[in-house]
């Protein structure tokens, strides 16, 4: 090892990191025999007893890669170590999906019931595996610190890169040190792994390292530790370093011709330099590596036997002399090539009529071994047919290959084996017989596997290819509109409705013909359509829908379909303000889900959501949290437990369980769940920002997210209410009213009625934003000033139009309050808040607002009382932005609170809040900056700021940015309302 030390030392301070609680990745890149690999074997090799290690090497298949192929070799290195016992012990529910993608556990004695545990598995999906594999790592990390090594991600499969992009997010409680590694120069353009080498940069429990090429005087070790007999010349030692540009395998390859004992033997060429060695070998070697590189880097010993045509003896004879000149490695029971260049270059010096016959004995190979039952071999057998250039042959293997990553949820690369399926569709016989469905069906299934694979534009571009080849007197006519409409409302793109009731149409006309598979469909189609009607609030039209739905489903004797139909009626009613008949129907739709998990878990997301937004916030942190420990349990805390994990957030917080609620998502926002449910964690997590005293910083990251959220918005009401609030809120909290109005103002453009539960704490925020440009006409240009004041009539009507909601007098007691902004509303406000269905945030809120309106009035030692108030239920809430905010309003005021400190007045540096005399607060600002916090004042935006002084509005910012810091305030509004009360 040399010019490697720091890497070395490097992993091992990593491994030490994860031996003591604190799991890592680090990932290894460089070009091409720049010394990754000798770099991992050292490591290797010094690995403590007590360290287990599980090691895959991806495999080169072209285009497709086996699925999951490193990780099944690290796994099976488990399960040998261990036994398939312990394994499937450890891993619990997770053990069917564990079975789905190793076969071979089905046979353990552990597996109860292996039948069913296969029967099981055909249905697990990509996340329930991902979760199996985490808690098999994690569980025996604990027993001993785990190296978990995958080497050639140049060569991954799809579906054990979206594998790793999940681990190294999920093994957030284990001893794991993750170890990486990559070719940089076969990273191109377009590779996928370029797109996951970006992500990981930004991690901060993953570290990318690149190895750099040798120095000199590096070139000039490692030369004399490779010769021991004589020491090179001077012009040998420059001559090496110069041809193998300090890459130490070329250095190795140059030493291992002749010991540079002739120095005038170079090879001119790389390819040349590659070759050297086997060059040297006599014929019968050569062929044994020429068939060998058409194998892979790594072939078994019982492979090479199949394939060779020779004798034992012979093989072994040509294998050893090859082992001899440094070409071949013995690695086990696999012969390797010392480095993939080498087997790369010959490759390539292959003819290609050699080639082609190399893979056919290949091909036949994995089908007697694939026949055997001892592995699934068909992505081998479908690549080395293709090879082999026999489409006839090769179809047959990629369908069978396309069902066996199907059945251990590798989607991506089912996906990739569908298209190459339908590739070859017109040009083999009859295939439709060999197939066994139709080419509109595999195009279905083809779609549906993007679409799991989280390929939603690719899955809908071909499901729509699918449709314009379709008939629509075709049985697949209407089940391909309905998956376009599910697709479609994947991406966050409208038209799912047209769509569904197109499907319904052509059902209709199937059933009257008897067509049994039909009347199924339609329960599926019409229970979708009731879904996304209610998403998109069309209420009456969604309990009509499902209620047909529900019969249908009844009728079947589907006990899940009728759970679903019946839970989707129910939410709807009840978001009709018929809220007890919503939740006995609920508990209706629980019953009949009769321990099925799928529809049991849509009753725990509806549910737990329905009573946190009528106010039982108690309840709906119990029914989010049920819901979440049983999806754990089924492998799908991605999915459904991601969406319970936000429904537990937000009661969380209005009991004031901050920090139970901010673990919650940073858990669910590392396991990297798909764009909705990332959007509703992210509009949480801004959320709490604002009220615990960062608005600078969620403006920050809202400006950052808010793109990836439109999509969404634009589907789904709830979801543009709840970012529209969020968004005004923070909007409000840096001064912007403007930028406040444009998110308020979008409620009274809905085609249907809001959503109350969602609409009522928007129509609170939208009174907040008339107010600021009521009282700071500055704020705002004029034109639009008189734009928000005539909003005002509409938010009052749709406030009492939402009077139905059971939180509606709580949110219209703040709503009049914050319009009226006299203390007699406020304490209106202050009794609404102490009902038991109001969020804990709003009593501090009150009380604060209360102490400013009595200071207005000049009612002091009343503004003293409510003051206190305000800071001791924000202290007991963690409401951190009102208590700041009521100490500094009180310190304006020259009000002292018991329990106040400078810290809780923002004072930090500037010693503000500390001070006898409120005017000491702007002693530190400049002549320049009194100026800007006098504009700051009258509510003027940095850019409006930068016209008024004559400078731009970078500079504005600036200037903000050292006033809040000087004045110790979290926000533009309460520098102004600071520089308010010292004038």
């Amino acid at each position: 090892m040399i010019g490697r030390d720091s890497e070395l030392a490097r992993l091992n301070e990593l491994l030490e990191g994860a031996r003591s609680g604190a799991p890592f990745t680090i990932v290894i890149g460089g070009e091409a025999g720049i010394g990754k690999t000798r770099l991992i074997r050292e490591f290797e090799r010094g690995l403590a007893p007590d360290v287990r290690l599980l090691a895959g090497q991806c495999v080169d298949l072209g285009s497709v890669a086996a699925p999951y192929a490193p990780v099944k070799t690290a796994l099976r290195t488990l399960v040998a170590e261990v036994g398939a016992d312990q394994v499937l012990e450890a891993v619990g529910p997770g053990r069917a999906a564990l079975v789905a993608l190793l076969p071979e556990l089905a046979a353990s004695g552990s597996a109860a019931d292996a039948g069913e545990i296969v029967i099981a598995a055909g249905g697990a999906g990509s996340g329930q595996l991902h979760e199996a594999i985490a808690v098999l790592l994690e569980t025996f990390s604990r027993e001993r610190t785990t190296v978990f090594l995958i080497e050639d991600l140049h060569w991954i499969d799809a579906a054990s890169l979206a594998l790793l992009r999940f681990l190294m997010r999920a093994l957030g409680s284990s001893r794991v040190l993750t170890v990486l590694t990559y070719r940089s120069e076969d990273v191109t353009r377009g590779h996928p792994l370029r797109g996951f080498l970006s992500e990981v940069e930004r991690d901060r429990w993953v570290e990318r390292r690149e190895l750099g090429r040798l120095t000199r005087n590096q070139v000039r070790r490692l030369v004399r530790s490779l010769i021991v007999d004589e020491s090179p010349n001077e012009r040998v030692l420059d001559t090496v370093f110069t041809r193998s540009d300090g890459v130490p395998f070329f250095v190795e390859e140059l030493v291992g011709i002749d010991g540079c004992r002739d120095e005038g033997f170079v090879p001119d060429t790389l390819r040349d330099l590659l070759l050297a060695r086997y060059e040297r070998l006599p014929e019968s070697a050569q062929e044994l590596l020429r068939l060998l590189s058409t194998g892979g880097v790594r072939v078994s010993h019982a492979m090479l036997s199949a394939v060779y045509r020779g004798s034992d003896d012979e093989l072994d004879a040509a294998a050893r002399q090859a082992v001899h000149f440094g070409v071949l490695t013995i690695d086990g029971d696999d012969y390797a090539f010392r480095h993939a260049l080498v087997r790369e270059a010959i490759l390539a010096d292959l003819l290609p009529g050699e080639r082609a016959r190399f893979h056919a004995r290949y091909a036949e190979a994995y089908e007697a071994q694939g026949a055997a039952g001892t592995r699934r071999v068909a992505a081998e057998i479908s690549f080395h047919w293709l090879g082999a250039h026999d489409a006839v042959r090769a179809f047959p293997a990629t369908m069978q290959a396309m069902r066996e990553a199907r059945a251990a949820a590798a989607y991506a690369s089912a996906a990739q084996l569908g298209e190459r399926a339908l590739s070859l569709w017109d040009v083999v016989p009859e295939p439709e017989a060999v197939a066994g469905m139709t080419k509109l069906e595999l195009m279905g299934r083809t779609a549906s596997h993007l679409r799991n694979a989280g390929e939603g534009e690719r899955s809908l571009a071909l499901v729509r290819a699918a449709l314009a080849e379709c008939p629509e007197d075709d049985p697949q006519y209407p089940r391909l509109l309905r998956d376009k409409a599910l697709y479609l409302a994947n991406v966050g793109r409208p038209g799912s409705i047209p769509l569904l009731q197109q499907s319904l149409e052509a059902l209709e006309s199937r059933i009257d013909a008897g067509d049994e598979p039909a009347r199924e469909l339609r329960v599926t189609v019409l229970t979708a359509l009731a879904g996304r009607l209610m998403i998109e609030a069309r209420l009456d039209e969604a309990v009509e829908t499902a209620e047909l739905a529900l019969a249908s489903a009844l009728e079947l004797g589907s006990s899940r379909a009728a759970s679903v139909a019946l839970n989707i009626a129910s939410v709807s009613r009840a978001a009709l303000g018929q809220v007890d008949r919503g939740l006995a129907g609920l508990e209706q739709a629980r019953e009949l889900a009769a321990g099925d998990g799928s529809a049991l878990l849509r009753y725990w997301v509806n549910a737990s959501d329905l009573y946190y937004l009528i106010g039982d916030f108690p309840e709906a942190v119990r029914l989010a949290e049920e819901g979440l420990a049983r999806a754990r349990e089924q492998g799908v805390e991605r999915s459904s437990g991601v969406i319970l994990a936000s429904n537990a957030v937000d009661p969380l917080f209005a009991l004031g369980e901050w920090d139970r609620a901010a673990a919650l998502i940073e858990r669910a926002l590392a396991l990297d769940p798909p764009a909705p449910f990332r959007v509703y964690l992210q509009r949480a997590k801004l959320w709490a920002l604002v009220w615990r005293g960062e608005p600078e910083r969620a403006a920050e990251l809202f400006r950052a997210v808010r793109p990836s959220m439109v999509h969404v918005m634009e589907v789904e009401m709830q979801t543009r209410l709840g970012v529209g609030r969020v968004g005004a809120e923070i909007a409000l909290a840096v001064g912007d009213v403007s930028a406040a109005w444009r998110e308020v103002r979008v409620i009274l453009g809905e085609a249907q009625r809001p959503l109350a539960g969602y609409a009522l704490p928007y129509l609170w925020v939208a009174a907040r934003v008339v107010a600021a440009a009521r009282d700071r006409p500055e704020s705002v240009p004029d034109a639009e000033r008189e734009e928000i004041l005539a909003a005002e009539e509409g938010f009052r009507a749709l406030m009492v139009d939402l009077g139905f909601w059971p939180t509606q007098p709580v949110w219209h007691a703040f709503f009049e309050a914050e319009l009226a902004s006299d203390a007699v509303a406020w304490r209106r406000a202050v009794g609404a808040a102490r009902q038991p269905s109001a969020r804990g945030f709003l009593l501090p809120y009150a009380l604060l607002r209360l102490g400013e309106a009595e200071l207005a009035a000049g009612d002091r030692p009343a503004a003293k009382e409510a003051l206190q108030a305000a800071f001791d239920s924000a202290v007991a809430g963690g409401v951190t932005a009102v208590q700041s905010r009521a100490a500094r309003v009180a310190m304006a005021a020259g009000v002292a609170l018991d329990g106040a400190s400078a810290g809780d007045a923002g004072g930090g540096a500037s010693g503000v809040a500390g001070s006898d005399d409120p005017a000491d607060a702007t002693a530190e600002l400049t002549a320049r900056e009194r100026q800007v916090l006098e504009l700051i004042a009258r509510g003027l935006s940095n850019r409006q700021i930068g016209e008024r002084l004559f400078i731009s509005g970078k500079t504005a910012s600036v200037h903000v940015s050292a006033i809040l810091r000087k004045l110790g305030a979290s926000s533009r509004t309460e520098a102004a309302f600071l520089a308010r009360a010292l004038r």
